[in-house]
């Protein structure tokens, strides 16, 4: 494999955290003078998981590389230009299955680290009064439940940080391109040699390397990788407060809790919309491509987020359970807008980030699997490092790619442990119409 000089052209698929976080580090940190950086859309891409008014920002991880990256991270988002687009509101886990094995695990870890760690960021097991003095807005029945609470913790503006991720990238001399000519529709490939890219204009945009930062869409692009990522879709829900019942809401915590995998937001300051989820396994979405494929992919052409008056019925009935159990007082409320979110599963929650095992020239900027966002201040580096091949052998191992076998075409994607609800369902065809 010959690395890319900082001179040649360098072609990024994809104006998420992770491609945009890549063009930044390797243009205005590492010297590289000839990024261009694709999307069908403008970042913030509408219907990409790096939209949205909220995104966690946390360290409770049972894994040693990922919790000490969510610290480093935190570290960013509290002390740097970060800051604007973060919201310190805590934290807090309720756990009705604390003899869990995520939860052995994690209390193992935040025992741990909790010496070593300058900021306060495993706290002690909190009773239901300690949470609600913490937290007086609190009105979520945690009578005779086990809670944890993170005060450095909280969650950050989506759509504001990726805004300012892609004006520092210009800045830099990054270069986009959007719309049809920024539309990749196949690489363009001599033997096993990436060329460059084709677009929906029929043009074609040749490179040195080519960086597939494309999330759910990357299975369109290649035909090897369904043993390492599958695209899912999780539901979302919003529920319309007042200024002043957003107001009485202002000191929420983010809360999870760890038996169903919902989770939910204080008020978005500006629209005084409350939010619902789940980490959970997710809608899968059958295509069939023109090459015969059939894989679980959003559209390629139009605004997936479009659609916001769909949830499958199940997903809404859970929400709405979610829903009722954060916030008694507000939670029968109609839906204000609802949106099936789209991001990229690995089998274990590892990002893929490597070069092709097979393809000269094409390296993989993926995989976020429902937790990346909160790496945005200093995912860049250790990318980039991968890409330059100067990252640590426990980043290259996590994070590399799984070579196709004729016995693993397609794994479970169990996860870290925190994946729950209902498993992986395919959406029916009257499901997928609504889309």
């Amino acid at each position: 494999m010959t690395l890319p000089s900082k001179d040649d052209s360098l072609l990024i698929v994809g104006a998420g955290v992770f491609g945009l976080s890549l063009a930044y580090e390797l243009t205005a940190v590492r010297g590289y003078t000839r990024v261009t950086v694709l999307d069908r859309h403008m970042p913030p891409v509408p219907d990409g998981s790096s939209n949205d008014l909220s995104r966690v920002v946390r360290a409770e991880y049972t894994d040693p590389l990922y919790s000490q990256l969510a610290i480093e991270a935190i570290t960013e988002w509290r002390t740097t230009e970060w800051r604007d687009h973060y919201h310190e509101s805590g934290y807090v886990m309720i756990i009705p299955n604390a003899d869990s094995e995520w939860v052995t695990k994690y209390r193992a870890l935040r025992e741990k680290q909790a010496v070593q760690q300058p900021m306060n960021i495993f706290a002690p097991d909190a009773s239901e009064s300690a949470i609600k003095r913490m937290y007086p807005c609190i009105t979520t029945d945690l009578n005779g439940i086990t809670t944890l609470q993170n005060d450095h913790a909280g969650w950050a503006h989506a759509h504001g940080a990726i805004r300012a991720l892609a004006n520092r990238c210009t800045l830099a001399g990054v270069s986009f391109v959007t719309g049809p000519r920024g539309t990749v529709t196949s690489l363009e490939t001599s033997g096993k040699q990436v060329l460059g890219v084709r677009t929906a204009t029929g043009s074609i945009m040749k490179a040195k390397t080519v960086v597939l930062a494309t999330g759910a869409w990357t299975n369109r692009l290649v035909s090897d990788m369904r043993q390492n990522i599958l695209g899912v879709s999780q539901p979302l829900a919003y529920i319309q407060l007042s200024p002043k019942e957003a107001q009485s809401l202002e000191k929420m915590p983010v809360m999870v809790n760890t038996a169903t995998g919902l989770y939910c937001f204080p008020p978005d300051p500006v629209s005084h919309q409350l939010k619902v989820a789940r980490h959970g396994y997710g809608y899968s979405n059958q295509v069939k491509l023109e090459d015969g494929r059939e894989i679980s992919s959003p559209r390629l052409m139009g605004n997936n987020a479009a659609v916001q008056d769909f949830l499958p019925a199940d997903a809404d009935r859970d929400l709405r359970e979610g829903a009722k159990a954060f916030w008694p007082q507000f939670g029968n409320r109609p839906w204000a807008k609802t949106r099936m979110c789209w991001y990229t599963d690995t089998p274990k929650s590892d990002f893929m980030v490597d070069y092709h095992p097979d393809m000269n020239g094409l390296f993989f900027a993926t995989g976020g699997s429902g937790h990346g966002f909160k790496f945005l201040p200093v995912i860049g580096k250790h990318i980039a490092d991968v890409f330059e091949d100067k990252a640590g052998p426990l980043f290259r191992e996590r994070w590399a790619v799984r070579r196709p076998t004729d016995a693993d075409s397609e794994p479970e994607m169990e996860g870290d442990g925190t994946r729950l609800g209902p498993r992986l369902r395919q959406l029916s065809k009257a499901e997928q119409a609504k889309l």
